[in-house]
């Protein structure tokens, strides 16, 4: 008996000892973890997406001086680089904005938590065995963009639009399964439409000079990352014959687009944030976290004055009180 009752002390000091350890390790010291930032390419809605994480963490504690930022340039190849890095310098978890950036970190890592944003689709992307419960070491907030209500808006400002060309890098799959639906949703109101794609800069000129001359009345382009950088090239060309653009996010508008109804990406980055600091807190894992989209309030309508000046367009701000108006 005294074997016994010394043996069941002796296992519940060790559970106890357990206990005591899965507690550390459930609640991070913020102050000291390190978080690795994978970036694809610098234009406004990536950056926004950047800096409503990091003001999250910031915001609980995380410092600063712990956080790696790195911007592969749009480059694949550099992509695989810099999630390399963020791994071999043990980084608690890494957050990758855009679609090829989580791709890479994916490849790099499967210990290491990952938290995207500016992803359109993490099934499709191969980032994810389903949007409810991600079942790997990623997960994040999706830019799923209000197509529908893109168009809407594009026959509300345009009521005579019969004809659209919709356009978008074709390796960016974010886009393609944006098209796929721009599609879909032009099919549904009865305009004819052509589906044109760059595959890099070097594109960009020449296949918007052929959407000018095959003569359409309005372009439509998505939450692109390459068309987003040069959406000023895309502008000069198109405002020059009148042709305006209706685009997926506010940073377009600002660069040269009309109009756009669409998602906020600091608010995304603000999501993707709370995310990250349940997972660091032990309170979540990448695995059991579902895809988190943005609320409806959180879709925005912007539009540009200058741009419909030259387009020949008239709009009263009157019209849209709800509206940002960018010049």
């Amino acid at each position: 008996m005294k074997k016994l009752l010394t043996g069941l002390v002796a296992l519940g000091l060790i559970l106890a000892g357990c206990s005591s350890t899965d507690d550390t390790s459930s609640s991070a010291d913020l102050s000291e973890v390190k978080i690795g930032i994978i970036q694809y390419m610098q234009h406004d809605a990536l950056d926004a997406s950047y800096e409503g994480f990091v003001d999250t963490l910031v915001e609980a504690g995380v410092s600063e001086d712990n956080i790696d930022y790195q911007v592969a340039g749009g480059d694949q190849s550099n992509c695989t680089t810099i999630s390399d890095k963020l791994v071999n310098d043990g980084n608690d978890l890494i957050y990758a904005i855009a679609t090829p950036a989580a791709q890479a970190a994916q490849a790099a890592t499967t210990d290491i938590p990952i938290v995207g944003s500016a992803i359109t689709d993490y099934v499709d992307a191969g980032l994810a065995e389903s949007n409810d419960a991600p079942g790997g070491n990623v997960t994040g907030a999706s830019d799923l963009t209000p197509v529908a209500a893109q168009f809407d808006l594009m026959m509300e400002l345009l009521p005579d639009t019969q004809s659209v060309a919709i356009l978008y890098c074709g390796s960016e799959t974010n886009s393609i399964f944006q098209g796929d639906i721009a599609v879909e949703t032009a099919e549904e109101l009865g305009l004819d439409y052509k589906v044109y794609t760059v595959s890099d800069t070097n594109d960009i000129d020449a296949v918007v000079n052929q959407i000018v001359t095959d003569g359409h009345d309005v372009v439509y382009i998505p939450t692109d990352n390459l068309l987003a950088t040069y959406m000023s090239s895309v502008e000069a060309i198109t405002s020059q014959y009148q042709i305006p653009c209706i685009v997926g996010e506010e940073g377009m508008v600002s660069n040269g687009g009309l109009a756009t109804y669409g998602v906020n990406y600091y608010s995304l980055g603000v999501i993707a944030g709370e995310q990250a600091l349940a997972i660091l807190n032990g309170e979540a894992t990448a695995a059991e976290t579902p895809i988190e989209y943005l609320a409806s309030e959180d879709c925005a309508m912007t539009i540009n004055l200058t741009v419909a000046e030259k387009c020949g367009i008239t709009i009263s701000q009157e019209d849209y009180p709800d509206a940002t108006f960018v010049e």
